[in-house]
């Protein structure tokens, strides 16, 4: 079907939502943004950009502008976190381009690129129903009629409600910390990895490597906050990963600011689409941030769904092709993703010892073999047709 003319409203102003407007508009559809928030900005965040993500971001003629404010990374360094003791490295060298971002400078140009190609977006726009069929209600009482809704709106989604009914995220009985510190000294070009019985802790340079992003989880009975998302206590995190050596210490010290999480989840979504709505990104697919593919998920579901419209006879017949070429995958991404926080997390014991002892010897003595586990996710290549 011709996507010239059809009208478009997009739920969301993050990752997800923006790259769907653009690849839309591309394509000819007059695409409508609603974002919540005053504007479209993001809390100190950073992301880890695989090259499946970043093939989408080059189809959608948005490569070079992502390259200049993204640093290339080399791999990631998996340490035990008592003493800061290498257990392995995973390399990435030679497949494709992974890369650090902050999250807020992705998201500059994605809003940029959604402008560029005719976006119209609408801040401080609250979503209080949607309604298959093609119908918007803000919660100021507004209606909006389009062609095709897109629910880009998170986890959290009013679309996904339309489409399956009220839902509440469980709780997975995990609290994350992220924050931003300045660097004391360049770190190198990778990831590092420090691995807890119950916990971990990631961090990694940013802008040039002048910030050091932290993401640090850790396993919890409940979540008593009134919030999914809040700000947290910088001493309770330091107390929380104390007992983490290496460089860690120095950069808890240095911590001013932290945000705190409850890690929630839904279920992939047994639907995605009725009646000209959609859902996209963690609307249909929320994941755990263990594998870093949620913003992934989400670049490559929005030139998927726009391919596999333009492609189709008519709107139903592309977004059930949609939903057929992207359902397994995001299955099997997220329950990857699962998996790595089992294996993060390992207790005190044989098992723990003999993870690491055989991660060591296949980073030692096969380096490519714990990469190679993963170029069914890293090496895909949506745009390719």
């Amino acid at each position: 079907m011709t996507l010239i003319g059809l009208d478009v409203l997009v739920l969301g102003g993050g990752v997800a939502g923006l790259a769907t407007a653009r690849g839309l508009a591309l394509r000819g559809a007059r695409v409508r943004l609603l974002e919540q928030a005053g504007e479209i900005a993001e809390v100190g965040a950073g992301l880890q950009v695989s090259p499946n993500a970043g093939r989408v971001l080059e189809a959608l003629g948005l490569g070079q502008a992502f390259a200049e404010v993204s640093d290339e990374s080399r791999g990631v360094r998996m340490r035990e976190a008592a003493r800061g003791r290498e257990v392995a490295f995973v390399p990435y060298a030679g497949r494709g381009r992974f890369a650090n971002v902050h999250r807020a400078d992705l998201i500059a140009v994605l809003e940029r690129g959604a402008r560029e190609a005719g976006v119209e977006i609408t801040l401080g726009c609250r979503v209080a129903e949607v309604q298959p069929g093609g119908r918007v209600i803000t919660e100021a009482g507004e209606v909006l009629e389009a062609g095709l809704v897109v629910g880009a709106d998170g986890l959290h989604s009013v679309a996904r409600a339309a489409l399956l009914g009220p839902q509440e995220p469980v709780f997975t009985h995990q609290v994350a910390w992220r924050a931003l510190v300045e660097a004391e000294a360049p770190l190198p070009p990778e990831a590092q990895l420090f691995l807890a019985p119950g916990r971990h802790l990631v961090a990694y340079p940013l802008r040039g490597g002048r910030l050091v992003n932290i993401v640090a989880c850790e396993e919890q009975a409940d979540w008593a906050e009134e919030g999914w998302q809040v700000p947290g206590d910088v001493e309770a995190f330091r107390a929380a990963f104390a007992g983490f050596g290496g460089p860690v210490p120095g950069w808890l010290a240095r911590v001013e600011t932290v945000r705190r999480w409850g890690l929630f989840r839904h279920g992939v979504a047994a639907r995605w689409h009725r009646e000209r709505l959609v859902i996209v990104g963690d609307a249909a697919h929320p994941t755990l941030p263990y594998l870093a593919q949620g913003a992934a998920m989400g670049l490559e579901d929005a030139w998927v769904l726009a391919a596999a419209l333009a492609e189709a006879d008519g709107l139903e017949a592309g977004l059930a092709a949609f939903q057929a070429a992207r359902e397994a995958r995001c299955r099997r991404i997220v329950d990857a993703a699962t998996a790595n926080a089992r294996n993060y997390h390992l207790p005190r014991g044989p098992k723990r010892w003999a993870a690491h002892l055989a991660l060591g010897l296949a980073s030692r003595f096969a380096p490519g073999v714990l990469p190679g586990r993963f170029d069914w996710l890293w090496g895909e290549d949506v745009t390719s047709g």
